[in-house]
């Protein structure tokens, strides 16, 4: 007994645990901080879904117009095939510089390097070799237009394939120690700076890095899918800060104004140049705002620079880049905007980005704004889903999922600013997806529960056709072709004042059992029981072709039932218990109907009423079961029926015949049963013949067969009133039900009589 306690008392606790961790709140919680746990430790999975995310930003904006400043003199197919294979002769290379700054170049940056001599097999064994590197050195020196010469860092002693003595090292470094950053501004208690270090830079001839008016790197970054999207604006090359090729092109152009790196308490601010300021993350790298896809920027091959075949003034105050664009060179780069992208584009990119302060950033206040991002999405979905349904749900979820892509984009093409998408997404799907599995879960165990109380109300095939369509359960309803079933006790009005609530409960609750138990043995619908009636209906929602024959035979069984049950009771001093009924076949409105604060499985329509005024009609020809015309119709042939009567019920102008349900065409009859029968559908012609004398002897042969069947004392008592007050001329033979529903029969006979 201690164990079962225990057991007991343990499944209580981990039910109230159960309730207590696994709510909507908690799993919201749950979710939002695995989602912000995953954002502060960046997988490389999530990373390279928002570099793509970020690139597919760039393509869904598409091209900026450049700045008119940037020019390419290109390295291209076509000057390949007029100058011959790559490297040329310096001394092309010096009639380019010739040729540009004649033209009124501003600032010539090359994106090539001239780090050994003259190596053109043809001049190898004269002294032309040396000459077009004089040729060149010139034309640095004398060019009007200051030229930019690019290098490259060796970011690690493994790039350089060996280790270089320290003076050697030196010697690199003060080749290029002119064009290195002359002013770094830190904070007064700021760390190392955060700066990608350099091993060693790969430096131009000395005496063309000398005769330069600048070196600067052309080292760009990758990221880890292999595209360039930042550009380091700084590299650290001994104790040094050393500045781009774009850098530099832009300080000459502008007029070499003071150029300075500005930092802070945790890392590098930007660069500043002269009143602009270039905005840089922590390690000095500068977010590209790629203006769109290769050869954006005015690209000019340099075969025709060199032929003189472009209009005077093409590159009279450009920055010109000259550079390898031909794919064969190798010198092409991965960009969001596509995989075969020039290096010397992506250079004019950063001078345009520079001189038009258009920046994209990822300010460090993004992280936060990220986080708020991931909590304040994963709250909206988990509010959509408390207080909406499963679609509105699922629509106001998209729709914050929509409208964030659309805001991020927004931040980004309008204000220049990369925020998160895919944690911020990550949560807001999650929590979506998280809460919709659990309602889920809360909704199975909702429909066992409601299969388990519903089915003593339901029969089991409406049960489960709910449980397979619960979309079917919503209000309203459609029309459908159905028969009815109405039952009302007899008397129980009276027992009921006699007796105390639990004992009338008890009673009419025994009852209902039984009679729905009847219900639902034919596929029946137990629509509602008010009071001491009950109502029913057999053809919906699952459809019968065979309705009518369903209603026929489950008001049989229940009337037998209830004759077991009467014999039963009456040995336990409870009242033995009559019941009339009414069964009508037509087109209802079946459906959930009621409102949004309560509805229930039912009925409406003028079949229904019409059920109604049959069930009352028992009252009047003292019958148990009433069938309208339309189901004895139906069934003819399976049942065996009484005609009763023609009937203008209340509410209808049209005179209806009615039948009393005696039992099934199976059923052996008595031989005064089926003289009853034959002699009242003899008497009934009679009576509407208006031939009153016959029809009253034919009544009372009934009554001799059956001496308390009530249609038979009804008619008869028809029949002498007629007989000595004749009805109109106009008189169809019907009876008018002017009382309608709880008219007792004295009550008619009495309006007959006095009519």
């Amino acid at each position: 007994m201690l164990f079962d306690a225990l057991r007991g008392l343990a499944g209580r606790k981990l039910a109230f645990l159960k309730r207590g961790l696994f709510n909507p709140v908690s799993l919201t919680a749950a979710t939002i901080f695995v989602v912000a746990a995953l954002f502060a430790f960046s997988p490389s999975l999530f990373q390279a879904i928002e570099l793509n995310w970020l690139d597919l930003r760039f393509r869904a904006r598409g091209p900026l117009a450049p700045e008119p400043a940037v020019v390419i003199a290109a390295i291209d197919e076509k000057s390949l095939q007029t100058e011959g294979r790559w490297p040329w002769p310096r001394s092309r290379v010096a009639a380019l510089v010739q040729a540009l700054s004649r033209d009124g170049a501003k600032v010539i940056g090359f994106d090539v390097l001239f780090s050994e001599p003259e190596q053109d097999a043809r001049l190898r064994k004269s002294r032309a070799a040396g000459d077009s590197d004089r040729q060149l050195l010139s034309a640095l020196r004398h060019s009007e237009a200051p030229v930019v010469l690019g290098y490259f860092f060796h970011m690690s002693e493994g790039s350089v394939g060996y280790a270089l003595p320290a003076p050697e090292l030196a010697r690199r470094l003060e080749l290029i120690a002119g064009s290195k950053y002359p002013l770094v501004y830190r904070a007064a208690n700021a760390d190392d700076l955060p700066v990608s270090r350099a091993y060693a830079p790969q430096t131009n001839l000395d005496f063309f890095s000398q005769a330069a008016a600048s070196s600067g790197y052309f080292s760009v970054a990758s990221d880890m899918d292999g595209v360039v999207r930042w550009m380091p604006l700084m590299l650290q090359g001994g104790g040094d800060l050393y500045p781009p090729l774009s850098v530099l092109c832009v300080w000459h152009y502008l007029g070499k104004p003071p150029l300075a790196v500005r930092s802070g308490r945790y890392g590098v601010d930007g660069v500043q140049i002269g009143d602009r300021f270039v905005p840089t993350d922590e390690s000095g790298s500068l977010l590209i705002n790629y203006r769109g896809p290769a050869h954006t920027f005015p690209t000019y091959s340099i075969s025709d620079i060199l032929a003189g075949r472009l209009p005077p003034g093409t590159f009279k105050d450009r920055i010109v880049i000259v550079g390898a664009t031909a794919t064969g060179i190798g010198d092409i780069r991965t960009t969001p905007f596509g995989p075969v992208f020039p290096g010397p584009e992506v250079h004019a990119n950063v001078i345009d980005n520079i001189l038009a302060g258009d920046f994209l950033e990822r300010p460090r206040w993004s992280k936060a704004y990220d986080l708020l991002a991931i909590v304040a999405l994963g709250l909206l979905a988990a509010v959509a889903l408390r207080r909406a349904s499963a679609l509105v749900g699922l629509l106001v979820t998209g729709a914050l999922f929509v409208g964030y892509v659309l805001f991020a984009y927004w931040m980004f093409a309008d204000r220049g600013l990369w925020i998160n998408m895919v944690y911020p997404l990550l949560g807001l799907v999650a929590t979506y997806t998280m809460l919709t599995l659990y309602r889920y879960i809360l909704e199975e165990r909702e429909r066992r529960r409601i299969k388990s109380a519903f089915q003593h109300y339901v029969s089991p095939e409406i049960i489960e056709i709910m449980m397979k369509d619960p979309a079917g359960v919503h209000l309203g309803g459609q029309e459908q072709m159905v028969s009815l079933l109405i039952s009302d006790m007899e008397g129980f009005t009276n027992y009921s004042e006699r007796h105390s609530p639990s004992e009338v409960i008890g009673v009419i609750s025994d009852y209902y059992a039984v009679m729905t138990e009847q219900i639902f043995a034919y596929q029946g619908t137990l629509v509602e029981y008010v009071g001491d009636e009950l109502f029913a209906l057999y053809g919906a929602p699952v459809s019968q072709a065979d309705h009518a024959r369903h209603v026929c035979a489950s008001a049989l069984a229940m009337r037998e039932h209830r004759a077991a049950l009467s014999d039963a009771w009456e040995k336990i001093g409870r009242p033995r218990i009559k019941a009339r009924t009414g069964i009508n076949s037509g087109t209802v409105l079946v459906g959930n109907i009621g409102s949004k604060y309560r509805f229930h499985y039912g009925a409406m329509g003028d079949a229904v009423n019409l059920t109604s005024r049959l069930e009352s009609l028992n009252k009047i020809y003292r019958t148990e079961i009433i069938v309208s015309d339309h189901t004895a119709r139906l069934v003819e042939g399976a049942f065996r029926m009484r005609e009763l009567d023609l009937v203008r019920v209340k509410g209808r102008e049209q005179a209806l015949r009615i039948h009393e349900l005696v039992g099934t065409a199976e059923a052996p009859l008595t031989l005064p049963q089926q003289e009853l029968l034959r002699s009242y559908a003899l008497g009934l012609a009679a009576y509407r013949e208006q031939r009153w004398e016959s029809a009253l002897e034919i009544f009372k042969k009934c009554l001799v067969c059956a001496p308390g069947d009530g249609p038979s004392q009804l008619m008869l008592m028809r029949c002498r009133i007629y007989r000595d007050r004749p009805p109109a001329r106009d008189w169809d033979g019907a009876f008018e039900d002017r009382q309608g529903k709880g008219a007792s029969p004295e009550a008619s006979l009495e309006d007959l009589s006095s009519a």
